[in-house]
């Protein structure tokens, strides 16, 4: 099993999140706001003005567990949105899993 994580601007999220309730190997996923520290680039989608003088921009972090086979699958179809212009640019990591499930 895998965890994919999403990091996508709050303006963003609402938009990857629909399409994530829409994709079938997708059961759930944990929505957190999380803050963006770091060199900051002129060129960042996420970056607005207000972001570029406090220096951190508002952000929302997507994690999903997936099954090693459904993992390929769903990173295609939301690079497929993205070229579509249904989601925006994100920045996505993958982690092992080693066990899940609930108590």
């Amino acid at each position: 099993m895998k965890q994919l994580t999403l990091i996508v601007g709050m303006k963003a999220a609402q938009d990857m999140i629909d399409q994530l309730r829409m994709m079938e190997p997708i059961h759930g996923f944990t929505l957190s706001h999380v803050q963006g520290h770091g060199e900051q680039n002129d060129n960042d989608p996420f970056l607005s003005a207000r972001d570029k003088v406090v220096g951190y921009s508002p952000r929302a972090r997507i994690d999903v567990v997936l099954t090693d086979d459904d993992l390929k699958p769903v990173l295609n179809a939301l690079r497929e949105l993205k070229e579509q212009g249904l989601v925006k640019s994100s920045y996505y990591w993958v982690l092992p899993v080693e066990e899940s499930g609930r108590l």
